[in-house]
Formats: structure tokens, sequence, C-alpha cells
């Protein structure tokens, strides 16, 4: 916030809290702040055609079981954020929830984090979501190809936060 209280051009704190005054990037020190219960959700879909969306909900993917193979790849991704987000804390895990809905010509993909501890897990549910949609994309990469070998009907889209909760202890 500035001086008159109002958001700067980014939505908050002026103070760039990732550098130093000399400009280097740094990580926030969070050791004083009190641990809290949090919970963040973050949403994504990947637009696919819709033969392969029946041949995920009918198990025909020859690379097996896609969407749980993406549910453990989300998972997965969620526990290492931190080795992938230069400036990320990590934090302790304690619980996290995907869910798949198949639409006619996408997947939406919802994974929710929760933790307890001193800084939030947004990036975590974030980085569940791209890894989840980056695995489903993987696994049905051969039946999405044109004679080209292209992806004109594939794309990940609309990544999102939808919710961040924090209580304090």
């Amino acid at each position: 916030m500035s001086e008159d209280g109002r958001e700067d051009e980014y939505g908050g704190a002026e103070e760039l809290t990732h550098t130093t005054d000399e400009g280097d990037v740094q990580m926030v020190d969070v050791g004083n702040k009190p641990d809290s219960e949090r919970r963040a959700v973050a949403a994504g879909e990947i637009r696919l055609q819709p033969s392969t969306i029946e041949a995920i909900g009918e198990s025909e993917i020859g690379k097996g079981d896609v969407l749980a193979t993406a549910r453990v790849g989300a998972i997965q991704a969620v526990k290492h954020t931190w080795e992938t987000i230069p400036m990320c804390h990590q934090i302790p895990i304690t619980n996290v929830d995907t869910e798949f809905d198949l639409r006619d010509d996408r997947i939406e993909l919802e994974v929710g984090v929760e933790t307890t501890g001193k800084t939030g897990c947004e990036m975590e549910a974030l980085e569940g979501v791209t890894t989840g949609l980056n695995v489903v994309w993987d696994m049905v990469k051969a039946v999405e190809k044109d004679a080209d070998g292209q992806y004109p009907e594939t794309g990940i889209e609309n990544v999102r936060v939808l919710e961040k909760e924090k209580q304090e202890r």
C-alpha cells in the first residue's frame, strides 16, 4: 500500500518482499509469523477433442488410467513446489484434494491444498493444477496430434487461484 492507503499497481504493498534494498533476490523471512491453518484452491482446464474425452471416460487410452496418473502427478507437484519455485518455502502439506470434471470438450481440474504453518499454499495448489493438466496432455498426446504432429485443439487454459483461507490458531 502507498502512504495514502491506496494499493500500488500490482494490487498489494509497494514494498517488494523478495528483493533486498540492493535489488538482490531473497526468500521472505517468515520465522516470526505465527502458525495458522491455511487452505488454497486452484483450478484450470485442458481443452481436448471430444473423442479424447470419451476415450478417457471409457479407459481406452493406451498409456493407462489418465485421471489416476494425473492425480498422482498433481499431488507429487504439490509436495515438491518448493523445489521448482525459487523463493517458495518448503511447507508441511497436511492434505491435497483433486477433483476432475469431464466436459464435452475439456477436463477441468481443481486442486485444494491444506497446511498448518507460517505461509500460504496457493503456489502449491497452482503447481498441482498445472502439473496435473500436463500429465493429462502427456497421456493423450498420441490421440490429440493432427496429421502434421501438431495440437490445434489442445490447450491448457484458465489456471487461477479460486480461494485462499487462513485461520489463526
